[in-house]
């Protein structure tokens, strides 16, 4: 084994309780989401918006998060595999002979969590979510809520990648040279690219890009121009990052315009729209 690589074997469950495997995963997700919130918090003050806003934001963000990821890696990704088992769309289980859950009182099916997201998923479905929110407890244009919620987001992403890392998933290719990380639980012995951590680093220093622009110059009133640069750097660093990446669908990772894969083909809009957010006339009003 070469001296530069490094071996990754951490068991991604942290313990059990009650037969329930708490994650490094789920670890992450909390995190960004406390820490988020807390952030949020000093920007809502900073806006004179009444923080008692922050809970409806709270819950619209996290379940249409859950909701869109979830989707997005059912019909983006995995809809061959989910077409024959609808029920595990909804229900963390998966069948399998043998196994049984809730202290053996359901047999044929194994408690797995829900295994299955997609963030080109959720880049559709809380949008749509904010939408609502914004004119439902803000009062205020949708973008001035999509403005300031990319900067958490962008944070919320290190967690995340980091959560990926942890789970030895979604890793990348083979390396050509001897640097790389052996993935000894899921990826076999020869290293690999840790592209977790390049998409997690990258997020980590897009969100203190935008931190930068919010606190420190007025592009925060200009509607939109935060949003967009969000969607720019993000989504071209996702789709930069993706020719690193193993292929997360067999089969379908040439389905549009080969030899792009699946999700830089998603990406693709998703910078478009940035591009037009940030280059767009607004006034520092809104619109």
């Amino acid at each position: 084994m070469n001296f530069l690589s490094v071996v990754w074997d951490t068991d991604p469950e942290i313990f059990k309780i009650f037969g329930f495997g708490v994650r490094w995963y789920s670890l992450m997700f909390v995190c960004a989401f406390l820490l988020g919130l807390y952030l949020m918090k000093k920007i809502y003050i900073e806006d004179k918006v009444p923080v008692e806003k922050l809970d409806p934001l709270f819950m619209y963000v996290f379940v249409s998060m859950l909701i869109g990821m979830r989707l997005g890696d059912v019909f983006f990704y995995s809809w061959e595999h989910y077409q024959n088992n609808l029920i595990e769309i909804v229900l963390p289980i998966k069948k399998q002979e043998g196994a049984s859950f809730l202290f053996g009182l359901i047999n044929g099916w194994k408690f797995t969590g829900f295994t299955g997201f997609a963030s080109h998923g959720a880049a559709i479905s809380i949008p749509i979510a904010l939408y609502f929110y914004a004119k439902k407890h803000l009062q205020k244009p949708w973008l001035f809520i999509l403005d300031r919620l990319g900067i958490m987001v962008a944070l919320a992403g290190f967690f995340i990648r980091l959560g990926n890392f942890f789970n030895s998933e979604i890793y990348g290719k083979l390396t050509e040279s001897s640097y790389g990380v052996i993935f000894k639980l899921t990826g076999g012995p020869d290293p690999r690219h840790p592209t977790q951590l390049y998409e997690a680093f990258s997020y980590l220093a897009l969100f203190f890009l935008l931190r930068y622009f919010y606190w420190k110059t007025d592009k925060k009133n200009q509607t939109g121009f935060l949003f967009g640069v969000f969607m720019i750097v993000l989504w071209s660093l996702r789709f930069v990052i993706e020719f690193f990446k193993e292929p997360q669908a067999e089969g379908r990772e040439d389905w549009i315009f080969s030899p792009l894969n699946t999700g830089q083909v998603l990406s693709i809009p998703l910078v478009l729209i940035g591009v037009w957010l940030v280059m767009r006339k607004s006034s520092n009003k809104g619109a």
